[in-house]
């Protein structure tokens, strides 16, 4: 069978893992300290931090994302920055611009939402906008171009503008036992031995394994 990759092993600190595609692990290439991403989540760009916007110092929020998420291109996620205050006569942000006088207004009084935050194995389809302070669950997926301004739940697939939920991506019981196992957090060598089960769609087979697992890890640790 034809692949895309070589034969080197899984390498998170690589840039450019896909050679002769513009796909990107996020990690390496992150320079501002108030995003974190985890090890593995792609970008299919090659300036990541291009797509998050109004991600002002003085606002003090994070982008927080988990691991082997799915960024499509054109995906923006718009920080509280975007944000202008709303309880006063004017949304016009003269604390912007030269030669007026105005300070920067306290937090309190800016409609602020906190972090944004992306769970682990999260598939963002292009060009959505995902909203300040929303929640993304683990394994959720989100339409092309969705809007996304309310949180999403785990293996919930969301669409639409405003977007809203459609359904759940698996049965409830696989979920739970998906986040019960958070696959994700395994050493490398662990999870390659994993891929059959997590590529598989016999979801019985699946189910099988994942509670072989979680039960082998509650013995374990007991």
């Amino acid at each position: 069978m034809t692949t895309l990759h070589d034969d080197r092993p899984p390498d998170p600190t690589v840039r450019l893992p896909v050679p002769g595609y513009d796909v990107t692990y996020i990690k390496p290439t992150i320079t501002r300290g108030n995003i974190d991403v985890g090890e593995f989540t792609y970008y299919s760009g090659t300036d990541f931090e291009s797509r998050v916007t109004h991600h002002y110092d003085f606002y003090g929020d994070r982008l927080i994302i988990g691991k082997f998420c799915q960024i499509a291109s054109g995906v923006e996620f718009v920080m509280n920055g975007a944000n202008h205050q709303m309880s006063a006569a004017s949304t016009f942000p003269f604390y912007i611009f030269p030669g007026w006088d105005q300070q920067v207004p306290p937090l309190e009084v800016m409609p602020t939402k906190g972090d944004t935050v992306v769970g682990s194995d999260v598939w963002i389809g292009q060009d959505a906008v995902i909203l300040p302070g929303v929640h993304i669950g683990d394994g959720a997926m989100i339409g092309a171009r969705a809007v996304v301004g309310s949180d999403v739940d785990p293996y919930t697939i969301t669409v639409g503008n405003p977007a809203r939920p459609v359904r759940k991506r698996l049965p409830e019981d696989l979920i739970d036992l998906l986040l019960e196992v958070r696959w994700w957090d395994l050493p490398i060598a662990e999870i390659r031995a994993l891929i059959p089960v997590l590529t598989s769609p016999d979801l019985d087979w699946v189910r099988e394994e994942l509670r072989s697992m979680s039960t082998s890890s509650r013995v374990t640790t007991a």
